[in-house]
C-alpha cells in the first residue's frame, strides 16, 4: 500500500525542480527560434551539408522538405468521408497460470461520416500457444513478453489494410469519398534497428506489405503521436549551431566530455517548440525522418512527419512518402485527422475507440482463463489450476 504522506514530503523539491525547468525550458525556445530563423536563411546550404556528413553525425536529425517556417492552415474535413483505425491489447504470458499462452485482441474501428453507412466496431482476439509462437524469439535472446508486442504491431497493420481495402468503396457509398487509415504510434519502428536479421524478417515484411496493399488502394495511413518526445527536427538545427566549418562530430567533438558546442537547446523536443510557431488548425513543415531503419523501407513508405497544432497540444502526424508528396492528398488527410480529433475531445475519437475495443481488462482476463479451464477439464486433463504463488497473491488476506 502506498503511504501518501511519506510521498508528500518529497513533492515540494520536485516542484522547486520543476519551476527551473520551465524556466530553463522558456531560454531553449529563445534560442532555438533564433536558430531556427538563421538556418531558414541558409536552408537548402545546410541540407546539403547533412547529406554530405550524415556518416559523421553522433546525433539523427531529420530533413526538411519545405522551408522551415512553413504554417500551412487546415481546413474542415469533407463532408462525406471515411476513418479507419486499429490498435491493439494483450495478454502475457505467465508460468504461474493455468497454461503458458498469451492472447492478443486487435480493436477495429471504421466510422462513415455523410453517408449513411453502418459503422464499424469491434475486436477479433487470436490465442498463441504452440512452441513455435511461444518459444522462438529465445533465440534471438528476445523475451516472449517482448516478441508478443511486436506480434501485435504486426496483426494491427494486417487488419488495418485488410479492413480499409475491404471496405473502401462499400455499398451505397460515393466511389470518390475521401477516406483515412490511422494508428496509434510512430510508423518508424525503431526497435527493430538492433534486432537480428532472422527476427527482424519475421515482423517487418509483412508490415511493409500491409501498407503497400494501402497504397495500391490509395488510402492514405497516418500515424498519430500525442505528447511526443521527439527532438528529430530540432536537431536539424543543432547544424547551424555548429561552431565549424563542417560537421564532422567524429573529429571535432571526440574527446567533448560535457555538453556539445551545437546542444545549445537540448533537451528541447520539437511539439514544445511548435507551440510558439503554429496556431490552432495549422501545420508546420514535412521533414524526411533520418532513422537508420528506413533504409529497409520501400522508398515510397519511407516515413515523412510534421508537426499539427490540434488546438489541446502540438501532435507529431508521421505518412508514407507517398502521402507526402501528394500535396492535396496530405492536406485532405490532415483536415479529417484535425475533425477526429475535434470529435474525440483533444484526441482523434477512432483511435480512442479501437483502443475502447481493444483493451484487455482485469476481469476480461479472470474469463479468459476460466473458460480456458472449462475446455481443459472437458477434454480430460488432470490438475488444472494456478500456481500456488498466484492463488495467494488473489486470496490476500491483507
Amino acid at each position: 500500500m502506498l503511504d501518501l504522506t511519506k510521498v508528500a514530503r518529497s513533492l515540494p523539491g520536485m516542484s522547486q525542480h520543476l519551476k527551473a525547468e520551465a524556466k530553463a525550458s522558456l531560454q531553449r525556445k529563445e534560442r532555438a527560434i533564433a536558430l531556427l530563423q538563421q538556418a531558414r536563411a541558409r536552408q537548402q546550404d545546410l541540407v546539403e551539408l547533412q547529406k554530405q556528413w550524415r556518416d559523421r553525425l553522433i546525433f539523427a536529425a531529420a530533413t526538411p522538405l519545405e522551408p522551415l517556417d512553413t504554417c500551412v492552415d487546415l481546413f474542415a474535413p469533407p463532408t462525406q468521408h471515411t476513418v479507419f483505425a486499429t490498435d491493439g491489447s494483450q495478454i502475457a504470458p505467465s508460468h504461474h497460470e493455468i497454461a503458458y499462452c498469451y492472447l492478443i485482441n486487435v480493436g477495429r474501428v471504421m466510422l462513415h461520416y455523410g453517408q449513411s453507412l453502418h459503422p464499424l466496431l469491434d475486436s477479433l482476439p487470436e490465442v498463441f500457444y504452440k512452441p513455435e509462437d511461444l518459444y522462438v524469439s529465445k533465440q534471438w535472446g528476445i523475451r516472449t513478453e517482448e516478441w508478443m508486442g511486436y506480434r501485435r504491431m504486426v496483426s494491427e497493420a494486417q487488419m488495418l489494410a485488410e479492413m480499409a481495402c475491404r471496405w473502401v468503396r462499400p455499398p451505397g457509398a460515393h466511389y470518390d469519398t475521401p477516406n483515412l487509415a490511422m494508428v496509434d504510434g510512430s510508423l518508424i519502428y525503431w526497435f527493430l534497428e538492433g534486432m537480428p536479421t532472422d527476427a527482424r524478417d519475421r515482423l517487418l515484411p509483412p508490415m511493409l506489405a500491409a501498407w503497400d496493399t494501402l497504397q495500391q488502394e490509395r488510402v492514405p495511413m497516418m500515424g498519430y503521436l500525442s505528447a511526443s518526445r521527439s527532438g528529430e527536427a530540432n536537431n536539424f538545427l543543432r547544424l547551424q549551431a555548429c561552431p565549424y566549418d563542417t560537421p564532422n562530430c567524429g573529429s571535432h567533438c571526440q574527446n567533448v566530455r560535457d555538453r556539445l558546442p551545437c546542444q545549445i537547446i537540448d533537451p528541447l523536443r520539437d511539439s514544445t517548440l511548435g507551440e510558439t510557431l503554429l496556431q490552432p488548425g495549422q501545420r508546420g513543415p514535412l521533414w524526411m525522418s533520418s532513422a537508420r531503419i528506413l533504409e529497409l523501407y520501400p522508398e515510397s513508405l519511407q516515413t515523412c512527419f510534421c508537426y499539427v497544432h490540434v488546438g489541446t497540444e502540438v501532435a507529431r502526424v508521421e505518412v508514407p512518402r507517398w502521402v507526402a508528396e501528394d500535396e492535396t492528398l496530405l492536406n485532405q488527410s490532415l483536415s479529417i485527422l484535425l475533425g477526429q480529433v475535434y470529435k474525440g475531445y483533444g484526441y482523434p475519437v477512432a483511435l480512442a475507440e479501437s483502443h475502447n475495443q481493444a483493451v484487455v481488462r482485469g476481469g476480461d482476463r479472470a474469463r479468459f482463463f476460466s473458460l480456458l479451464e472449462q475446455q481443459m477439464i472437458r477434454v480430460g486433463l488432470q490438475n488444472v489450476g494456478t500456481s500456488y504463488k498466484e492463488a495467494r497473491k488473489r486470496g490476500s488476506i491483507a
